[in-house]
């Protein structure tokens, strides 16, 4: 079931979004993170790390210990310094020969954190309160995430929000319309 788009709805679910995790270890990671990426354009493989168990609930981080942190940091600061978009997102990918554990979801989230006014984060959630989509059907390459940003973005400055507030507000819109999953918090 999609959200209907317009402030009240933004502001009222985003809103709920920042009172569950308020003060919690997940706000604090991802200020934390955003502060990192304002000045050092890169990431050293503790960061990185970091960033995909926030993402994922530590669900990929064991995959992320295959990568070098020489390699860590030299594809993301080449990833941070290119203008093209999809070069940005595609030198992060382990399908593309970037680093192991990071998919689209990911991949945006490392985005998001560097180029916070930019990138929102893109998850099954929001796309299924963007466009109805079922989580089994969703198969993420790079024009469903330029599209995905695109929509963001556009609703962002629409409603002069920031694209995070949007993208928060359509994730917790589904997570109160489906209902919150069970994950493993497991390493490995």
């Amino acid at each position: 079931m999609r959200m209907t788009i317009n402030i009240k709805n933004i502001q009222k679910y985003a809103a709920k979004y920042d009172e569950q995790y308020r003060g919690k270890d997940d706000e604090k990671t991802e200020k934390e993170m955003k502060n990192l990426l304002r000045n050092q354009r890169y990431l050293k493989k503790e960061e990185f790390k970091k960033i995909v168990g926030w993402k994922t609930r530590n669900r990929s981080v064991h995959y992320c210990e295959e990568n070098k942190s020489d390699k860590v940091i030299r594809i993301t600061k080449h990833s941070f310094s290119v203008v093209n978009e999809k070069d940005r997102i595609e030198y992060l990918l382990g399908q593309k020969g970037g680093l192991r554990g990071v998919g689209y979801p990911v991949a945006s989230t490392i985005l998001h954190f560097a180029f916070p006014k930019k990138y929102p984060i893109i998850d099954f959630r929001v796309l299924r309160s963007l466009w109805d989509m079922k989580k089994e059907d969703i198969r993420y390459d790079f024009r469903l995430w330029e599209r995905y940003f695109n929509k963001v973005r556009a609703i962002a400055k629409k409603y002069r929000r920031p694209v995070r507030k949007v993208e928060k507000a359509l994730w917790k819109y589904d997570e109160i319309k489906f209902g919150r999953r069970k994950t493993c918090n497991k390493k490995g």
